[in-house]
């Protein structure tokens, strides 16, 4: 982009300048180049020397010298918005100085391009994921945009990040529910920046994995005692939280009962139910929307014969109602 200046210059006492625009708009960091081009209209006098002095906003950005009657002045540090420009000839011993008129260069912001990635893309629940958005622009020689990029499912927001130096803003949720979820990342723009949102990424979010532990206490009883089963609900490798739901606790002969996980992820069940004998107990966990079923190893519940007692009365000292 740029835009040239012309003039006719005199021996009078003011020379006259004619602008021309071309073309008037930019966009920030692209380089605009300014020209002059100093002319006499008195024919056979010669090309015009000396120099010119560009100023924007009424404030002088830079003294050119002439060469055969051209200057140029180059730049990419105009931010976004309508800029005046306009050009000062200096004058020399035979040409008198003089003003242009003014042209407006109008910057608009750069576009930006946002990129997203998810680390790791496949993921269990409770698992914490990074995703990186990395925001460019066309614009060169500039910084990269800064601000704020927003992260999003399809109807929840999973948080917002500023822009670091290197154009990458990152967020690490570990709250994505199992199930695949389209996460998008939007950059708000900035002052000399245009807004972008990148290709949506897809997250899978798998249950996590859990192990059951079965503990019966006592391990050996008699019958008709009570013995309480006691099943631990945990994560199994990568994920976090508390497993919830319900335990069924099974025998050879069948299911014995049931027990919901409290907030510790602990389910238990008491019986004095079970006959003599060596009874093999498992306990199961169902599992829910976030968390994979299992079942516990098998443990062995011991019962034996319930010991008796025999009361002997002695009453052979009554017959006949009289004491022998």
């Amino acid at each position: 982009a740029g835009s040239t200046f012309s003039c006719w210059a005199t021996a009078s006492v003011v020379s006259a300048y004619h602008v021309i625009k071309m073309p008037p708009t930019a966009v920030y960091g692209q380089s605009v180049t300014f020209t002059a081009t100093v002319t006499t209209t008195v024919s056979g006098t010669g090309v015009p020397d000396g120099a010119v002095v560009f100023e924007i906003h009424d404030t002088p950005v830079q003294t050119v010298t002439l060469s055969a009657g051209v200057a140029a002045y180059v730049t990419n540090t105009l931010v976004v918005g309508d800029h005046p420009v306009y050009v000062e000839y200096l004058g020399d011993a035979t040409y008198a100085a003089s003003e242009s008129d003014i042209v407006t260069q109008t910057v608009n912001k750069a576009n930006t391009t946002t990129a997203l990635v998810s680390a790791p893309s496949t993921s269990v629940y409770g698992q914490a994921v990074t995703f990186t958005a990395t925001v460019t622009t066309t614009a060169t020689g500039v910084a990269a945009p800064i601000g704020v990029v927003t992260f999003t499912t399809a109807t929840d927001t999973l948080g917002t990040a500023a822009i670091g130096a290197s154009g990458i803003a990152t967020v690490t949720s570990a709250a994505l529910p199992a199930g695949s979820h389209v996460i998008t990342a939007t950059y708000g723009g900035d002052a000399n920046f245009q807004t972008s949102a990148s290709s949506p990424v897809t997250q899978t979010v798998n249950p996590a994995a859990t192990a059951t532990a079965l503990v019966n206490a006592p391990a050996t009883t008699v019958y008709g005692a009570r013995v309480m089963l006691t099943a631990t609900v945990a994560i199994s490798g990568a994920g976090a939280g508390t497993p919830g739901g319900v335990v069924t606790f099974t025998a050879a002969t069948g299911d014995l009962g049931t027990g919901g996980l409290d907030s510790g992820g602990v389910a238990t069940y008491t019986t004095s139910s079970l006959v003599v004998g060596a009874h093999p107990i498992t306990a199961t966990y169902g599992g829910d929307a976030n968390f994979r079923a299992s079942t516990s190893s098998l443990v062995t519940q011991t019962v034996n014969k319930a010991a008796a007692t025999v009361t002997l009365r002695n009453l052979s000292h009554i017959y006949d109602g009289a004491p022998k």
